[in-house]
């Protein structure tokens, strides 16, 4: 007996999510790119199979730390089969260096998301400790940085530090690693759910390109923003062309599209250690 068909439940900025049954949902990354929150009508080919292939490299390699919802990767490289969960209601960002919105909180405030730190910070420096610094879920517009007593109004207070352990082990078990490819970690952010066993369980993506800061580890000087194999090389190209950040965004030139294609499949590369034409051949190589 053949399958009941996919159903279309929802979109994303990147990805489009299709129940497949009660139990299961299919996940399929596009080649979309947003910036500002603002989904850019140029596409970057390969992009979505980027982020499937690396999500599921970290996945097969973190379920020591925390199990997750991945089943199985499609063969064409962008769909992942995975478990329906209920989400919690926060982003679970880590924060190992000193950027972004961060860097914005701790210029105004001394802080970020609660957390006192010393003073004198350079832009991008090296964190004492990384931070757990959560985030709103925003249904339009940007996410919000908030600290504890405000993410424990909108979830079980056991259950986020529950959440806070597990980010900062997964985000310290995952920079080892990438430091030790040539790749700093700066950010990155998680997604949890609950499962029907009642267990926190990694979701979405993990520590790729899209949900995290790569930095190259040669070149990483405090003191201003960094060279990134991420979308901040489409931010920067924006950010000089007067646009007002609201939609429609703007078209990209074919030489940022291949720069942004580049950026990312090198970064599938040094982290995974695996071509990523191996990978394109044969999806289940990330997770032997």
């Amino acid at each position: 007996m053949s399958e009941a068909p996919a159903i279309h439940v929802g979109s994303g900025k990147v990805r489009e999510l299709f129940a497949l049954d009660d139990e299961r949902l299919l996940l399929v990354a596009s080649d979309r790119i947003s910036t500002f929150d603002v989904v850019l009508p140029t596409e970057i080919p390969d992009k979505g199979r980027v982020l499937t292939g690396l999500s599921g490299f970290w996945f097969a390699r973190t379920r020591a730390i925390c199990p997750n919802h991945l089943l199985s990767l499609r063969s064409d490289g962008r769909s992942t089969e995975c478990r329906r969960l209920e989400m919690l209601p926060i982003e679970c960002v880590v924060r190992g260096y000193l950027s972004g919105s961060g860097w914005k909180d701790y210029t105004a405030t001394g802080s970020v998301c609660g957390h006192a730190l010393p003073a004198g910070l350079a832009e991008s420096a090296k964190l004492p400790e990384p931070l757990f610094t959560p985030a709103t879920k925003a249904a339009t517009g940007h996410d919000e940085n908030i600290d504890r007593a405000r993410a424990v109004e909108l979830m079980d207070a056991d259950r986020f530090d529950e959440a806070e352990r597990l980010s900062l082990e997964l985000y310290r078990f995952a920079s080892e690693h990438a430091r030790a490819r040539g790749i700093i970690i700066a950010d990155t952010k998680f997604e949890f759910g609950i499962d029907g066993e009642g267990r926190l369980v990694l979701g979405d993506e993990a520590l790729t390109p899209d949900s995290s800061r790569f930095w190259p580890a040669d070149d990483y000087a405090a003191g201003g923003t960094q060279p990134s194999y991420d979308k901040q090389f489409v931010r920067d190209y924006c950010e000089t062309l007067g646009w007002d950040k609201a939609a429609p965004g703007p078209e990209l030139p074919d030489d940022v599209v291949a720069g942004t294609r580049a950026r990312y499949v090198e970064a599938f590369e040094r982290i995974s250690g695996i071509r990523f034409d191996d990978y394109l051949a044969d999806p289940d190589v990330v997770l032997r």
